[in-house]
């Protein structure tokens, strides 16, 4: 069945039921795949190697003919047309620039129609935008990683697109450096009314960056929500361990309530008889208690934070607690949910292959 989401706007790009299988194979690598991005918004496509996140966004950009499915832009369907006809960017992850052009001549190069005093005038104004100016006379090896991927930027604006797309744009960058282009261009898309949509594997990355996410497993899309929603209702295991960390805990459940190997955990809505639930690390609370029965493996400290490992029974359990929790591996600690747990699908097979 196909996924949908739930936005009420109108759509920049409407994607339905697109498919595609590789020639030679017979596991499709996208299967039934539908969704909206709407002008201005950021879309992330997130699953492990080989979940056909790429493929999807190939066969948007028309480098990759569908088996299946519509694409429609602006309300016109592009399904068949070529890619220099879409009126889609490309940010290519590395970054694509003509290394014995300048940086002027670039971004120039995505201008069409005007002579070449004009189109240097205007891909100054792309500069201005991302922040490069006075760099036009300089050539793509002269300027940093960050500052090379704005210049890609700058050029797949230049050719006034109405939307982008990127693979993996950051995956070059330093983590300092990343988090700031991050914000950059974020601030960008959203202040030019540009819908874009992005490949990455980062976790982190999906939901800080991106408006909406969807997350991908062998070919089908899975869940589809803002980052807060997805975060905290993830609909099967294999969400909720991809997109962060989680403990995945059976319990029998009684409407509202479960008892589990912690105790009595309440739930984010009613079920009953066997369960799989999932509980975010920093949902639970660490006791230093001598009676308890979970006992503290390891602790790391992370200076804002402290991540635990505290064993009940056969099983290790993951707390993430304030700075200044006092337990210390090999102590006796109690475990309480302060949070409701979340029933999930459990494909636990699934999750610890794929991930």
């Amino acid at each position: 069945m196909m996924m949908h989401d739930d936005i009420t706007a109108i759509p920049l790009l409407e994607v339905a039921g697109l498919g595609k299988t590789f020639p030679g194979t017979t596991t499709p690598a996208v299967i039934d795949a539908g969704f909206t991005v709407a002008a201005g918004e950021i879309f992330a496509l997130v699953g492990p190697s080989g979940c056909g996140k790429s493929t999807t966004l190939r066969m948007i950009a028309g480098f990759e003919p569908q088996d299946a499915g519509t694409i429609r832009l602006d309300g016109a369907d592009i399904s068949q047309a070529e890619p220099e006809k879409r009126n889609i960017g490309i940010v290519f992850q590395d970054y694509a620039l003509f290394p014995h052009l300048t940086v002027s001549d670039n971004v120039a190069f995505a201008i069409r129609g005007r002579d070449r005093k004009e189109r240097h005038k205007a891909a100054a104004g792309y500069l201005d935008m991302v922040g490069l100016t006075g760099l036009g006379d300089r050539f793509p090896d002269q300027l940093s990683g960050g500052q090379q991927q704005r210049v890609a930027l700058a050029r797949t604006f230049a050719a006034r697109p109405r939307l982008i797309l990127m693979d993996e744009p950051f995956s070059n960058l330093d983590a300092a450096l990343r988090h700031n282009t991050r914000r950059e261009i974020r601030e960008l898309l959203r202040r030019n009314g540009v819908g874009a949509i992005f490949v990455t594997h980062d976790q982190e990355e999906a939901l800080s960056f991106a408006d909406r996410i969807a997350v991908m497993r062998r070919g089908r899309i899975e869940q589809i929500g803002t980052p807060e929603e997805v975060y905290a209702r993830p609909r099967s295991a294999f969400v909720a361990r991809f997109l962060g960390r989680t403990n995945l805990i059976s319990g029998e459940a009684d409407g509202d309530m479960a008892e589990t190997a912690l105790g009595p955990v309440p739930l984010t809505r009613p079920a009953s008889g066997s369960v799989l639930l999932s509980l975010r690390p920093e949902h639970l609370v660490l006791e230093c208690a001598d009676g308890g029965e979970a006992v503290v493996d390891s602790r790391d400290f992370k200076g804002h934070d402290v991540t635990y490992w505290v064993r009940v029974g056969a099983r290790e359990y993951q707390v993430d607690t304030e700075f200044h929790c006092p337990c210390r591996p090999g102590e006796r600690v109690r475990i309480t949910a302060r949070a409701p747990a979340v029933v999930v699908d459990s494909d636990i097979c699934a999750v610890d292959t794929d991930v």
